[in-house]
């Protein structure tokens, strides 16, 4: 079967590893003072690919927390992705300099589509389309503004433009603990005949088997944030678990 992988996600804000509850800023809760730690942790426990989240730069429109990712992406062997606040050529190639292997767009994909094009059309594989949906349509600006785009319109038409990879958050299970959105992920991989990696809702283990199951139709992978936190998935297990799981029909 196609590779599955669990990325474990670090949400930078302040300068520490929180968490959001359907990305709402009030809604808050620290659980380390320091993200490379963390970093460090995941990595030690099997984690292949880092996910991060500049929080601060999502809200502020402009990468805030630069300083912070170069730290965290030098202190991993494995490869880390960003997102939050890209809006300028130069934002990316700052944070690519800085170490990060991957960059996410999100509302710079809906806002300035001329910019999109270019980056991907300059930098390829090394960018990733978070595509975050609310009812369908895609939210912007850290979630708190939804725009007429349907999720899935958007992909199709980045993918003809060389999106290659498209990260697919469905906001209503972000933080909830409900499960993620598997038949949407499905639908947007089928849409866009791209690599989707599924985020929000990611509960327990078997959320993870349920996901991998469609790794040769699409599913990629998975962000893992709370669950992590919480305990109620252990990295290790779900690795190894994900290596056992057949394909779905």
């Amino acid at each position: 079967m196609s590779a599955f992988t669990i990325y474990p996600a670090i949400d930078i804000r302040g300068g520490k590893c929180v968490r959001l509850v359907q990305g709402d800023y009030a809604r808050e809760t620290v659980y380390n003072e320091n993200p490379a730690e963390v970093a460090r942790s995941w990595e030690a426990q099997g984690g292949s690919y880092i996910h991060l989240v500049d929080l601060d730069g999502a809200k502020a429109g402009h990468p805030v927390n630069d300083e912070l990712i170069g730290e965290i992406a030098r202190s991993v062997q494995v490869p880390v992705q960003v997102g939050g606040g890209l809006r300028t050529l130069a934002d990316v190639e700052r944070l690519l300099g800085l170490g990060v292997s991957r960059v996410i767009l999100g509302t710079a994909a809906i806002e300035d589509r001329a910019f999109t094009e270019a980056v991907l059309g300059t930098y390829g594989d090394k960018v990733a389309i978070g595509i975050d949906a609310r009812d369908g349509f895609v939210a912007t600006r850290g979630w708190l503004e939804t725009s007429k785009v349907q999720a899935e319109m958007l992909a199709k038409e980045l993918a003809a433009k060389g999106a290659e990879t498209f990260i697919f958050t469905d906001i209503s299970r972000d933080g909830m603990m409900q499960g993620p959105n598997v038949e949407a992920i499905r639908s947007l991989a089928q849409a866009s005949g791209r690599t989707v990696i599924a985020s929000g809702g990611v509960t327990v283990q078997d959320d993870l088997l349920k996901l991998a199951a469609y790794a040769t139709q699409g599913i990629g992978g998975a962000i893992v944030g709370k669950a992590l936190y919480t305990g109620s998935i252990d990295l290790a297990q779900a690795i190894q678990a994900i290596s056992t799981v057949k394909s779905a029909e």
